[in-house]
């Protein structure tokens, strides 16, 4: 006689009952992504790790599931001795047994999606001079789709690589451009259009500290350049919604009262030439005037201002607006003595992993969410601007 269990609705023999869960199981798993993030870093300072911690809060609404965690570093013999080890151990041994996610120090060791129905997301969080390698492993261990955080890869010719490739066996690659999907992106584009003869600045701000040590590290860390890695954003915006490309800009002027462009000597002793601030307009051959604002020390926010054809400013839009503070408030509360700019992004980070998802199990296209083909155009023109903008400064 077969041993029965006795549930709420039914009793049903043990194995009826295996068949019923593992038929719930795989319902649960069809509905969500399945997740394996690339590049985990160290807690509080990461966006691989703020990653991490937006999937597994249940106050988000993403159709997501963090299954593996790969960290070469903090993994590897070298890291093990490096500073923010314990941290990221204690994030490690929590993330195990509590929510079951899995660690590896390679993408190669990643075990294939137990349901073959699973659709799996690699979310590459890694330093921008890994990602390329990272990427093509990716491809390797059967992930369907990709979101990979900006600018991609160090080099235009690699990032078009990585593109080839990912066509090649029909992986769909999303970019992690997070104010493509700004509340104060959407504002200032409509009140722009709607406002003959208006021009734009989009203004981004980092909070380092004004000394050579911060900046230095800054630099260092971000080897890439500021057009690469901090205005990146803004040259996206300007590329999926002016049209911006190499072709069609008909000239760029630097604002030399605004802008500095300094050689600093990073941790390792090496120097490194970059800038720390910089504004500068572009006009296109169609007659689109359009600026971008960065500055490392300037604080935590970004904004868009509306000029009128005389540069009065009309209005501005910023991030974040009163609508965000309280969500910003709750991420503070959760993941107290984080990176500032986590918070400020909480609401755009989580926009996008959610829109990703529900496009995944959807099939449908996520609104406002940049692609590679428009992360390849975004590095032309970073590529293009970069010596242009320097030998403005520096001649």
């Amino acid at each position: 006689m077969q041993e029965k269990i006795i549930l709420w609705g039914g009793i049903f023999t043990k194995k009826r009952f295996a068949k019923l869960r593992q038929a719930t199981t795989t319902a649960i798993m069809n509905n969500e992504v399945s997740v394996v993030l690339v590049g985990c870093g160290a807690p509080l300072k990461s966006m691989g790790w703020y990653h991490a911690t937006q999937l597994l809060c249940d106050d988000y609404d993403i159709p997501a599931r963090l299954d593996c965690v790969v960290e070469p570093w903090f993994l590897s013999v070298s890291g093990k001795s490096s500073p923010g080890y314990e941290d990221f151990l204690q994030f490690k041994d929590k993330l195990e047994s509590s929510h079951g996610v899995k660690f590896f120090s390679s993408v190669e060791e990643v075990p294939p999606c137990e349901n073959v129905n699973t659709k799996r997301l690699a979310i590459i969080s890694a330093r921008t001079a890994d990602n390329p390698s990272l990427f093509d492993r990716c491809l390797g261990i059967g992930c369907h789709y990709i979101f990979l955080e900006k600018p991609g890869a160090p080099s235009l010719s690699q990032l078009e690589e990585m593109m080839i490739n990912a066509e090649k066996v029909g992986v769909k690659v999303f970019m992690g451009f997070n104010k493509n999907v700004s509340k104060y992106v959407a504002k200032t584009r409509e009140y722009e259009m709607k406002t003959p003869g208006a021009t734009v600045i989009y203004v981004h701000n980092n909070n380092y500290q004004a000394s050579e040590e911060s900046l230095g590290e800054c630099f260092e860390r971000n080897a890439e350049g500021m057009l690469k890695n901090m205005a990146i954003h803004e040259l996206a915006l300007l590329v999926t919604y002016y049209g911006v490309t190499v072709d069609n800009i008909s000239s760029v002027e630097v604002d030399m009262d605004f802008s500095s462009c300094k050689s600093l000597t990073g941790p390792s002793g090496r120097a490194f030439t970059d800038f720390d601030k910089l504004k500068f307009t572009i006009t296109t051959k169609e007659g689109r005037v359009i600026s971008i604002l960065a500055d490392r020390c300037g604080g935590d926010d970004s904004f868009g201002i509306v000029t009128d054809a005389e540069g009065k400013e009309l209005v501005r839009f910023t991030m974040p607006d009163k609508e965000d503070a309280n969500a910003i408030e709750k991420a503070k509360e959760r993941t107290p003595g984080a990176m500032p700019y986590f918070y400020m992004q909480d609401p755009d980070y989580f926009t996008l992993k959610q829109r990703v998802a529900k496009s995944i199990l959807d099939g449908t296209v996520p609104e406002g969410v940049a692609t590679i083909d428009v992360a390849v155009q975004t590095l032309r023109v970073a590529e293009y601007l970069t010596p242009i903008l320097q030998k403005q400064l520096l001649k």
